[in-house]
């Protein structure tokens, strides 16, 4: 009995150093692997308080208000369109041509009056003068040659009267050819070689980028910080120039179906920008003075929300944050960030609580 109460002690005496061994062995891995983990690498920076703007954007699209369809100011025959859907004009420029042969002949007609009227004036005023030199050696009385006036006065309104049909004449055959009123792009053409016009008939119609308008349809959430007046930044596909207006008027859309507001902003003067374009209007709500400013990639999401890493030493340290406003590549923390505390910028992504790290260099990016 005494032999197997010894062999069990022995065993169990074999089992217990077993086992703190394996303990021990363990636990130097463990330090071993926590010695050996390699830092990351990473580069650093501070916040930035800087004044930030307040913005909300939308797109909505360009109208044209110089959009003029040339209509003929006169009856005649079409000779040539000389322009195409599309194509763009200049101000001044030869759009049609009418046929100026009916005001050829008229003109021919009104200035041979003109001569008439004149040969009998000259004709009247030598009648005037010869008369009255009869008048003078009392051969004649003076009533013949106040009648002889008379007729001269008459003569004078006809040529003015002829004159001025000639004028008009003239006035209407410049009307045969019609030119661009405006500089724009032709967006269509309703008549074409051949055809009869009559006074007021349209010939093509032309949009202009001279003015343009914006309708910029915001969310119904932001309708009490709109106004009139506000600063909005304009831009377009189809030019890289951004255009800064104010806000001239608001038209409320809200509805079942459509729950925002239309701002209007209007656009002169951009040759680039076309009529029926998209814009995307970028409005200055107001101001934020101090907002404490970081690079986007210092922010990562994790399970716990977003973070930030504020270095310390060799070590990351996890701090979850409460972020604002993001422009230009910044982003604004609203809490959970102190004024100096740096921060990893360039491999935040990388990172984990209590991550030994290694700053690329020893100048912070600001």
């Amino acid at each position: 009995m005494h032999k197997i109460t010894q062999s069990v002690f022995i065993s169990l005496l074999l089992s217990l150093l077993t086992a703190c061994g394996a303990e021990d062995q363990s636990t130097g891995k463990s330090v071993q692997n926590k010695q050996d983990q390699k830092p990351t690498l990473i580069s650093v920076t501070k916040a930035q308080s800087k004044s930030i703007e307040i913005t909300e954007e939308a797109i909505g699209s360009l109208e044209g208000l110089i959009d003029p369809t040339i209509a003929a100011e006169i009856a005649a025959r079409v000779i040539k369109v000389h322009v195409s859907p599309g194509q763009t004009v200049k101000q001044g420029e030869l759009i049609a041509t009418l046929d100026a042969t009916d005001f050829g002949l008229q003109r021919n007609e009104a200035q041979a009056e003109v001569a008439r009227i004149e040969a009998l004036l000259d004709n009247q005023a030598k009648t005037v003068a010869r008369n009255q030199t009869l008048v003078n050696k009392k051969f004649i009385s003076q009533n013949v040659v106040d009648n002889d006036l008379a007729q001269q006065n008459v003569l004078k309104v006809q040529l003015t009267g002829a004159k001025a049909r000639v004028s008009s004449i003239n006035h209407s055959s410049s009307k045969t050819k019609v030119f661009a009123p405006t500089s724009g792009v032709v967006e269509k053409k309703i008549v074409d070689t051949g055809e009869f016009v009559k006074i007021g008939d349209p010939i093509v119609q032309i949009i202009s980028n001279k003015r343009l308008r914006a309708h910029i349809p915001f969310p119904e959430r932001i309708s009490a910080q709109l106004k009139s007046g506000l600063k909005i930044r304009l831009s377009t596909p189809t030019s890289t120039q951004v255009v800064e207006t104010v806000v001239r008027e608001l038209k409320s859309m809200i509805t079942e179906s459509n729950r925002s507001v239309d701002v209007i902003a209007d656009v002169t003067d951009q040759p680039d920008w076309q009529a029926g374009a998209s814009v995307t209007g970028t409005v200055i709500l107001g101001e934020r003075p101090n907002a404490m400013m970081v690079p986007e990639q210092s922010v990562v999401l994790r399970p716990a929300g977003e973070v930030v890493y504020v270095v310390k030493g060799d070590t990351a340290h996890q701090v979850i944050v409460t972020t604002g406003v993001r422009q230009n590549g910044l982003v604004e923390i609203i809490n959970g960030l102190n004024a100096n505390d740096t921060i990893a910028s360039d491999g935040a992504g990388f990172l984990t609580n209590n991550t030994p790290v290694k700053i690329a260099s020893d100048t912070l990016t600001q």
